[in-house]
């Protein structure tokens, strides 16, 4: 039987909310079976459980933000992204702040802090969203137009092909296809750190955003350049990013998916629209599980090693 997987013990960080600037303490804790993905504001008056869906999916401008009654949690998508490359299934997630701590902007952080608690298999199956037909989505048109799709695939992999009009960007790949059953996603995808101008971050200040924001947690860039001292980590940072981001955002739907998910030019918001289509759609999906581990796609029995 494939097993659902939780944490062997309990790991924490402190850092800031890369909007927000505040300081923010998480702690992630093991969880009972069929618990699934659960943010908890434990710096309220009496903790709020905020438990992962689409429809906990209520502001997507510049990150993906969940909320419950009066209580949210922002900028969740690095963490969920590793969760969705570790095959998290059930995790308590204590939060002090409203905001996640960016850390070094990428998902490599919080892949550290799962491996390092290590990871259990638990006494239950593990439950997978298997898509049956093709659903997409669309917004504009002509040079505004963006989509994305998740198609029947045996496995699950990705495509992603940004468009960016900047002589840095254009000097990467722009397109890049990763495959969680062939590839590694601590060593392909993780270290892709969230990106941005200088033009934009300034705006974005003046606003009251990106206040957590720097080079120790972002690629910066002029009109004609880097300014991180290092460089990039990978020749196609830039996409892999938005690879990491659409695995966060697809992995709030409660389970992991089956599917091939393809995009042009997508985002937080498009992807939260199309988890909900294919919610929606009850014909377009189904739950299963697979007793037998030989019948697993590729990748899905391994279990990441502890560090």
């Amino acid at each position: 039987m494939l097993q659902q997987r939780t944490l062997k013990s309990i790991s924490r960080a402190v850092g800031v909310g890369l909007h927000s600037g505040q300081r923010v303490e998480l702690t992630l804790r093991p969880a009972p079976v069929d618990t699934g993905i659960v943010f908890r504001r434990v710096d309220l008056p009496e903790p709020v459980d905020i438990r992962m869906t689409a429809e906990a999916v209520t502001d997507t401008r510049l990150a993906s933000t969940v909320s419950t009654g009066g209580a949210k949690v922002q900028t969740i998508e690095h963490l969920m992204s590793a969760c969705a490359g570790l095959g998290i299934d059930n995790l308590i997630i204590d939060i002090t702040a409203d905001e996640v701590p960016i850390l070094d902007g990428s998902a490599s952080s919080f892949v550290f802090l799962l491996q390092s608690a290590g990871i259990e298999l638990q006494k239950a199956a593990r439950k997978f969203i298997r898509v049956t037909r093709k659903v997409e989505v669309r917004e504009g048109e002509g040079a505004n137009e963006k989509w994305a799709s998740l198609a029947p695939y045996h496995g699950y992999k990705l495509a992603f092909e940004i468009d960016f009009d900047h002589r840095v960007v254009n000097s990467t790949g722009q397109r890049v296809e990763f495959d969680l059953g062939s590839g590694s996603y601590s060593r392909d995808i993780a270290r892709a750190r969230t990106f941005g101008f200088t033009k934009e971050v300034e705006y974005m200040r003046s606003k009251g955003l990106a206040l957590g924001g720097g080079l120790d947690n972002a690629i910066v860039m002029d009109d004609t350049k880097v300014l991180n001292a290092g460089g990039l980590r990978y020749d196609d940072e830039f996409v892999k990013h938005k690879i990491l981001d659409a695995m966060g955002d697809l992995y709030v739907v409660g389970h992991p998916l089956l599917s091939a998910y393809t995009a042009f030019r997508s985002g937080h918001g498009l992807n939260n629209k199309l988890l909900r289509e294919l919610m929606a759609q009850k014909d377009a999906w189904e739950i299963v599980t697979f007793d037998d581990v030989k019948r697993a796609p590729a990748g899905f029995a391994e279990v990441a090693r502890a560090w």
